[in-house]
């Protein structure tokens, strides 16, 4: 009978240890999981800011453009034709 008792305290000590090792990867990847959330955060909002830098630097680089710079004119030029194709569109649905 001992043999069979030293087998299951054995067992026992393993199950715990098992028990307690899942506990530990429980809270580690919590706190991974909580750090991924945060870097995503971090990520969205610097994606955001990337998007209004670019935009300012459309606007800019346009306004150089209307001010007389060469650079980028047949651009600037593109997107005042773009421009008012889409408002004659508007217009021409308005008026049907």
């Amino acid at each position: 009978m001992s043999k069979i008792e030293e087998i299951v305290e054995h067992l026992e000590k393993k199950i715990s240890k098992v028990l307690q090792r899942q506990q530990v990867l429980k809270l580690e990847n919590k706190k991974l999981k909580d750090a991924l959330q945060q870097s995503q955060s971090k990520l969205a909002a610097k994606d955001l800011e990337l998007d209004t830098w670019e935009e300012k630097y459309n606007t800019l680089k346009m306004a150089n453009t209307i001010l007389g710079s060469d650079n980028d004119k047949r651009e600037t030029k593109l997107k005042i034709n773009a421009l008012i194709r889409e408002i004659d569109h508007c217009i021409s649905q308005l008026s049907s």
